[in-house]
Order: C-alpha cells, then sequence, then structure tokens
C-alpha cells in the first residue's frame, strides 16, 4: 500500500519565500487528553496566496509527516513548538495520562510545477478523532528539552505524536498535484 510520507521545511514554514518549492506543513489545532495546545504562531504566510497570513494561527510548524494511508494506520507528525507549549506538554508527561483521546487539524501544502503554484497535498476538512498511539507501555509522544536551531526565533522546540483513529470513519484529503484530489478513509466506525 502506498504511504503519504513527507520531509517538510520548517525554515520555509516560518520565512515563506515564494521563489522556493519546498514543501511545508502546519498543525493548525491539537488537544491532547482534553488539554488544548495554544495555536500562539501567528504571521505564518499561507503558500496559496503567498501575500497573505495563514487564516489561522498554528500550534506547530511541521518537519515531517508519514501516513502509511491504511484506514486504520496511525498519523505520525513532528513540529516546532512554542516554548509555552512545550511546557504544557512536558507538564502532561510528567503527569498521567487517564484520557488518551486527541483531536487534530493540519494541513500540508506542496508546490506544483506544471501548474506553477502551490496546492494542499494533505489535509482535514474537520478535525480529526483519534488516540495517542501506544509503543509497547509507552505512549508516542515525546517534546525536546532543548530549543531548535533551525529557525532561531520565535523560540521553538521539537515536538512528535502518533495519533491512532478512533472507532469512527472519518476523512483525510490527499493529492498528488493542484487540482488531483482524493479523499481517503481514516478509521472504522464500530457500532456498539
Amino acid at each position: 500500500m502506498p504511504q503519504f510520507a513527507r520531509d517538510l521545511d520548517v525554515y520555509q514554514g516560518y520565512n515563506f519565500k515564494k521563489d522556493k518549492q519546498s514543501p511545508v506543513g502546519y498543525i493548525l489545532s491539537i488537544t491532547i487528553g482534553g488539554e488544548a495546545l495554544v495555536a500562539d504562531q501567528e504571521t505564518l504566510k499561507d503558500p496559496e496566496q503567498p501575500d497573505k497570513a495563514l487564516a489561522s494561527k498554528a500550534v506547530a510548524v511541521l518537519n515531517n509527516y508519514l501516513w502509511e494511508t491504511g484506514v486504520t494506520d496511525a498519523l505520525y507528525f513532528s513540529g516546532q513548538i512554542s516554548t509555552a507549549n512545550k511546557q504544557k506538554i512536558s507538564e502532561m508527561l510528567l503527569g498521567s495520562f487517564s484520557n488518551i483521546e486527541v483531536v487534530v487539524k493540519y494541513v500540508i501544502y506542496e508546490y506544483d510545477p506544471l501548474a506553477k503554484k502551490y496546492f494542499k497535498s494533505n489535509f482535514v476538512d474537520a478535525e480529526l478523532n483519534g488516540l495517542l498511539e501506544k509503543n509497547g507501555d509507552a505512549l508516542n509522544i515525546a517534546v525536546a528539552e532543548n530549543e531548535s536551531r533551525e529557525v532561531q526565533s520565535p523560540k521553538n522546540f521539537t515536538f512528535q505524536i502518533g495519533v491512532k483513529p478512533k472507532t469512527l470513519e472519518q476523512s483525510i484529503n490527499v493529492a498528488a498535484a493542484s487540482s488531483k484530489n482524493i479523499v481517503k478513509k481514516w478509521g472504522v466506525t464500530e457500532t456498539a
């Protein structure tokens, strides 16, 4: 089965340049265990309209994304978050996770050299409802203690998370090029 894996350009995500055509991605909102991380990264440019900022603030500028495209496969995100969100995740990791529900909304942009414009290559119309993935007994969530040096301002820290689907069919939009969208299913609805 094909996978959707992208290495994303953090520098371009923070400092968008029209003449550079590397892929970028953002987590627009995420709630982990009932705790919402703050969308505090403002004035990030919208690759589809580079003269304007993104319609919403972002929680994270992504550096990597992976989905094996199966309906029960996890989504893996790695990206840069603010100091406040790093502290919130560190606090969660030191506490106990009694609630492992995750609600996330994200978008990935790539450049189409034929259409000569950026397009959304992987995104959701509505927030996805999932669960923190487990690796054995450990939950798949981590945050770096030391700040990243790829972009020095604003201060940012690398964060990674794996999210499995809840027992609910949801939709993820993927595209190979501008105007070549496909809707894929994520999760399987289970009836009681």
